[in-house]
């Protein structure tokens, strides 16, 4: 039963693709500047086919959600924001991004969710970066260019990293509404068709909603992102990047205006935190070769 249910989220994610963010042209956006991010499946199903296949058993409803299904709502809040912001087609700036990314991952408390960490660059001059559940990384060309060094940029991914090891945006889910979703999955679909489709694609949205409004339009809160910059920290120790460069980059971009501002609010209270958590490392030669790598790239 758990497979098949599985297999609903996924197809239901791809419903919310294609439905949700299509264009005006009728094409919606495309996930495949992400690098290694596998295609979604079962986006082309009918709604009756999709719930019809969660099988007519009740389902465990007070269970947690499960890496896969983080994934896929991870999949859909991506789509959402890549309606908003175009990925930069910048090959060379995504892969070097991903490359950073990566090396913070591997060394975070969550070094492997399912089907990996994914990172891209988002076509935009707004400074802001967006932690999708599941893996998925976004961040815009405008706060790379907000960077001093290579040090700052993996400091930017090692806290939305840190967000995802906390499940900051999968936590942000009203769980009487996953619930509701987890039962109308396991309801008697042949019986029902279309009224249980319609629903648990309604119910799934609103899911998505739920994500998509904390990470892009509310922000977190102030201890989900203190405990995001303590990670942070631990993350670009062990990596071996300079664990002060959190602190020089929130400090030099200040408390004002919007984008990275307002979602992610550098308080004096939580930069004096992040000061004292981190004391800075000594430069050395590694230092010179990662500055020299970020000032290659043509952002």
């Amino acid at each position: 039963m758990r497979r098949i249910q599985g297999a609903t989220i996924a197809a239901l994610a791809g419903l919310i693709l294609a439905w949700g963010c299509a264009g005006p042209e009728g094409s919606g956006p495309s996930l495949s500047g992400l690098t290694g991010l596998v295609p979604l499946p079962g986006a082309a199903q009918p709604a009756a086919a999709i719930v019809t296949k969660a099988g007519a058993k009740a389902v465990d409803a007070s269970r947690p959600i499960t890496p896969s299904e983080e994934y896929y709502i991870g999949r859909a809040v991506c789509a959402r924001i890549l309606a908003k912001y175009p990925l930069s087609q910048d090959q060379a700036l995504t892969l070097y991004v991903n490359e950073v990314g990566r090396t913070v991952a591997r060394k975070s408390n969550r070094p492997d969710p399912y089907r990996g960490y994914h990172f891209g660059v988002l076509e935009t001059s707004e400074p802001n970066a967006f932690a999708c559940p599941g893996g998925i990384i976004l961040v815009t060309k405008g706060l790379v260019r907000k960077c001093a060094d290579e040090d700052e940029l993996a400091a930017v991914l090692a806290h939305e990293v840190a967000h995802i090891v906390n499940q900051d945006g999968i936590n942000s889910i009203s769980r009487a509404r996953w619930s509701e979703v987890l039962t109308t999955a396991g309801a008697e679909a042949a019986r029902q068709y279309g009224g249980v489709a319609g629903n648990l694609v309604t119910l799934f949205e609103s899911s998505i909603d739920d994500v998509f409004k904390t990470i892009v339009v509310n922000g977190y809160s102030r201890g989900a992102e203190e405990a995001a910059d303590r990670e942070a920290i631990s993350i670009l120790t062990r990596a071996g990047y300079n664990p002060a460069a959190l602190a020089s980059l929130l400090g030099r971009m200040g408390s004002g205006g919007g984008g990275i501002m307002r979602t992610h609010p550098p308080t004096a209270d939580r930069l004096a935190k992040v000061k004292s958590q981190s004391a800075a490392a000594q430069p050395g030669k590694m230092e010179e070769v990662r500055t020299k790598r970020f000032k290659e790239q043509k952002i």
